[in-house]
């Protein structure tokens, strides 16, 4: 594969790469380039959002380049302030070894385990000592830091800024310094991190690390980034069915943000999906084929098929599952209440919302009247096409 097919590989799906001249340069040095990037394990389970990252990785790797998973386990006790308007708590070294352990497990059914490194913060920071660590901290500048969006807007707002977070961005670019990486891997709200590495590798003597920066992959609302704590999200670990139902709930426009960072077909191959729904194809059968491709690379190919087969007798069919949570209320309870309590809506605001866009049902009829009057009884209300439950009013 020449210069130019590589770099084709290295650009797809991707924001940034800085600065692309010294890519090119190390590329054509003809060996494998050492490919970091991190991960805090401050949740027990990986997302989609997260796989944008490790897809990229998969496909470097492919090339024959040598990936370093790094596993941020003493940055997580420090809590990455990336994007956050107060400080985040730290997590104990008990939740990230376990949190960590997950990790591990789940990255395996993208990347190749013989060929991947996994390396852990920890193994050279827990050996710092306090003066080696102060020598870290004198390598940055206050105002360097507060150049950070995330710590300006803070800072001129009067909210407090700790000062362990001013090291989060040492102890990741410190992480470069010490796997000696050529590249590093990160989302675009990474890059200020990213540069630090560049420059403690240069003040380290080394060769700097190439920056590529990857996009935040909106979650299911199309809107906000892929997070568990605003359920918008795709989980590596759902079920077969759970994923399917999620992917088909997406837009159509959205269908095709999740086919540039997820899928691992051609550009072409995708750029004929997008042909033959402009020539008449039913966007529906489209999500199908992103719908097999994520579920088979997380489950099996089995699994896929069952779960499209499940998904069309459910919702084509107008079926109601059998299985659902089941909640019980009291008479007298609102109709946005109800949905909100039954965890169908996250508000009652959305839930009105809801009502007025047709997306809430009972027993598959569409709730027309927000005022309605709930008669007791039990009854499945539904919003959206895959969140259900059984309700009971006393």
């Amino acid at each position: 594969m020449n210069i130019d097919e590589t770099l084709a590989i290295f650009e797809r799906g991707s924001d940034e790469i800085l600065p692309l001249d010294e890519l090119k340069k190390k590329l054509k040095k003809n060996k494998p380039l050492r490919i970091k990037a991190g991960f805090d394990p401050t949740a027990p389970d990986l997302h989609l959002g997260h796989t944008v990252l490790i897809n990229k990785l998969k496909q470097l790797q492919d090339l024959g380049h040598q990936i370093l998973f790094l596993i941020g386990d003493f940055t997580a006790m420090i809590g990455d302030p990336t994007g956050k308007s107060k400080t985040r708590p730290p997590l104990s070294r008990e939740q990230v070894q376990e949190n960590a352990k997950s990790y591990t497990k789940q990255v395996f059914k993208i990347l190749d385990k013989d060929k991947t490194t996994v390396v852990f913060n920890s193994q050279w920071m827990d050996k710092m000592t306090s003066m080696a660590f102060i020598q870290l901290a004198s390598k940055q500048t206050v105002a360097r830091m507060l150049e950070r969006d995330d710590f300006s807007k803070r800072y001129k707002s009067g909210q407090a800024i700790s000062t362990h977070e001013f090291l989060y961005p040492l102890v990741q670019g410190n992480d470069s310094v010490e796997l000696k990486s050529d590249v590093e891997i990160g989302g675009t709200d990474q890059k200020f991190n990213l540069l630090v590495g560049r420059e403690l590798q240069k003040q380290a003597g080394q060769e700097q690390q190439v920056i590529l920066t990857m996009p935040i992959l909106e979650g299911l609302d199309g809107v906000q980034k892929m997070s568990k704590s605003l359920d918008n999200y795709i989980g590596i670990d759902d079920t077969p069915d759970q994923m399917f139902g999620k992917i088909m709930s997406i837009s159509d426009d959205l269908m095709w943000r999740y086919f540039e960072l997820l899928s691992f077909q051609s550009l072409e191959a995708i750029a004929n999906l997008k042909e033959a729904m402009a020539q008449g194809k039913n966007p529906r059968d489209i999500k199908f084929i992103l719908a097999d491709e994520i579920i088979t690379r997380f489950h099996n190919i089995d699994a896929a098929k069952q779960a499209q087969q499940n998904f069309i007798d459910r919702f084509s069919k107008n079926q109601i599952p059998d299985e659902m949570d089941e909640f019980s209320f009291k008479a007298g309870i609102k109709i946005a209440n109800l949905l909100k309590d039954a965890m169908l809506c996250p508000s009652t605001s959305n839930a009105y919302q809801m009502i007025k866009q047709g997306g809430a049902k009972i027993n598959g009829t569409k709730i027309t009247d927000k005022n309605l009057e709930l008669k007791t009884g039990t009854n499945v209300y539904q919003v959206g096409k895959r969140k259900f439950a059984r309700v009971t009013i006393q």
